[in-house]
């Protein structure tokens, strides 16, 4: 995993689709190519048009594969947690060398017998996730390869989804012309890196507020422990200042970008901006302070519902507090209301790489680092998912694309084929 790796991330929410082509070595990420664009045919992290939500992410690749000169193939893919069930598994298997040396292929049967469970034939397995090993009585080890032993064990965490989401998502990158390398629920990707140790293992909110929903997944023990979507994101507030300002929807999506404020205390009363009204040729003049009052009390509510989901998820208590993230919290005065309606310690997360310095892009980073962190535990170096098409971009990068591309594909383990390979024949 020392050499530099090429991964490239797809991003399908509600309101945009990005795509991320990144260059990891030695663990550190550099992002080299950013697609983003607005949705079509998908609301409330649900696809409602198949043949629209293909066509955005043809966008949003074309624009990565502008920026790179390359052709986007193999994409690490970030399944929603609308209807997502957390179940708890244990695997047991004896170990089989001779040595009783626990091998890649023992780790690989105690994960595989962990999913031999009766798992509805109207739900998907999406991830696996390890929560320790246990070697003859001996627990909390988190790689048991090497050690020696006559039992090995597994307790962990089964991710399951609607089979008819999944379907509806993986048939729109198949016809989008792409090749799904992997597959990772989206709160546990970028929560596992916008969260600090601390935080994972203390109990935080890891709040990601996107267009059409917001994602509520709670962390503790250093793991994912519940997950839940709200029907409520940042387009509510777009729809709120149109219908009140009487403006079109694309006027008042700008008004809120540039003039939005969620905290009214804070909020400018003294310049006032024009608004166009719908069907009328004049335009009205408001305040900062005015609109966000419109936009404060929405976001108050959906606080409220975040506070109502903790009491039903059964959490009393978040000593790590919470953390915000997603594109709705670029808004000013969002990080001062969600600590007077939450009543505990707020912060937002934004990626600190060059190109996706914005909260938006935690999910799609997140799929790449989390992708990278399975290969290096896995012991896999996949094959460049991109190809060099244009030669007139930066000589320095053409190399390097090149060399990616021309390793050999190493072949994965039997580890990899029985824990990574949920979706292959989903479409025979």
């Amino acid at each position: 995993m020392s050499q530099s790796t090429i991964y490239v991330s797809l991003d399908i929410g509600s309101s945009s689709v990005k795509v991320l082509i990144g260059e990891v070595n030695g663990g550190s990420l550099h992002v080299i190519g950013v697609g983003n664009v607005q949705s079509a045919g998908i609301r409330k992290g649900t696809i409602i048009d198949i043949d629209a939500t293909v066509q955005s992410i043809r966008k949003a690749v074309d624009q990565a594969e502008r920026m790179t000169g390359m052709q986007i193939r193999d994409v690490i893919l970030g399944i929603p947690a609308n209807g997502v069930i957390l179940q708890d598994v244990k695997g047991v298997v004896a170990v089989n060398s001779e040595n009783r040396e626990i091998t890649d292929d023992d780790l690989g049967r105690v994960i595989t017998s962990a999913q031999v469970m009766s798992v509805p034939p109207e739900r998907e397995i999406v991830n696996i996730i390890p929560k320790q090993f246990i070697v003859d009585d001996y627990d909390e080890i988190k790689d048991p390869r090497g050690m020696i032993g006559v039992r090995l064990e597994m307790d962990g965490t089964l991710i399951t989804t609607s089979k008819t989401l999944v379907h509806n998502i993986l048939r729109c990158v198949e016809r989008a012309g792409l090749t799904i390398r992997e597959i990772y629920l989206q709160p546990l990707a970028a929560g596992t890196f916008a969260l600090t140790d601390d935080e994972k293992n203390h109990g935080t909110a890891f709040i990601d507020i996107g267009g059409g929903s917001t994602t509520i997944s709670i962390f503790r023990d250093n793991r994912l422990i519940a997950t839940s979507v709200l029907p409520v994101g940042g387009d509510h507030l777009t729809k709120d200042l149109s219908i009140i300002l009487k403006t079109p929807t694309e006027q008042a999506r700008k008004i809120k970008h540039q003039y939005g404020h969620a905290f009214y205390d804070d909020a400018s009363d003294d310049e006032l901006f024009e608004v166009p009204v719908i069907g009328a040729d004049s335009k009205d003049q408001y305040s900062q302070r005015y609109i966000s009052e419109i936009i404060g009390v929405r976001l108050e509510e959906l606080f409220d519902l975040v506070l109502e989901e903790f009491y039903q998820m059964g959490i009393r208590d978040l000593p790590g507090g919470v953390v915000l993230t997603g594109g709705t919290t670029k808004l000013e005065g969002i990080l001062q209301l969600a600590r007077h309606v939450l009543k505990t310690r707020v912060r937002i997360h934004t990626p600190e790489y060059i190109g996706v310095r914005e909260p938006m892009y935690a999910t799609a980073v997140g799929l790449i680092r989390y992708a990278y962190m399975e290969d290096a535990y896995f012991g896999v170096s996949p094959s460049s998912p991109a190809t060099v098409v244009d030669e007139g971009i930066e000589r320095g990068q053409v190399n390097v694309k090149k060399q990616a591309n021309d390793r050999p594909k190493e072949k994965k383990s039997s580890l990899i084929s029985k824990t990574k390979k949920f979706f292959d024949g989903f479409f025979e």
